[in-house]
């Protein structure tokens, strides 16, 4: 997706965001290190990769503070709580230093050109794709997963209606 309004941005961001973030809430201490197999990424991996990922938008110019890869806490609260900081912090970099006719603007990414309303895109593209991964692992963790995009069969249990097959 290429953004070409700085507001369809924010407002695509923060409803992605949502998602994201009650499942970064439903994590416990416990199922951080649940991998798909061995050698592969953990839930806290990925976890921690969707509050740091927002150093993509570097690229575009903006300034602001991101979290290192180094630094992933060990504490389930502590990454959802710093991925609650983290949009915050994207959103008001991304609301006061863009401009709708700055999304036009080419820059260097992975050694391609992308327009930086591209760069927006990739990015909630890129939290989309480890969301999806992620909501995997919980299941094979025990935990429960919020519906992002509809309801999720704990969701559809609790509204005393069966979830489609």
């Amino acid at each position: 997706m290429k953004y070409v309004t700085v507001q369809s941005f924010i407002d695509d961001y923060r409803n992605e965001a949502i998602g994201t973030q009650k499942l970064l809430d439903a994590l416990t201490d416990e199922s951080l290190g649940r991998e798909i197999a061995p050698g592969y990424r953990t839930l806290g991996f990925l976890a921690w990769h969707l509050v740091t990922s927002s150093a993509l938008l570097l690229a575009t110019g903006l300034k602001f503070d991101v979290e290192s890869e180094e630094n992933q806490p060990t504490s389930a609260a502590a990454i959802a709580q710093k991925y609650r900081g983290m949009v915050e912090t994207v959103l008001d970099a991304v609301r006061t230093q863009l401009t709708d006719e700055k999304l036009h603007d080419e820059i260097d990414i992975f050694g391609d050109k992308w327009t930086i309303g591209y760069t927006l895109g990739a990015l909630i593209g890129h939290e989309i794709h480890h969301r999806g991964q992620m909501t995997v692992l919980m299941r094979q963790a025990g935990l429960p997963v919020a519906g992002v995009y509809g309801p999720s069969k704990e969701e559809w249990a609790a509204m005393g209606a069966p979830a489609p097959k």
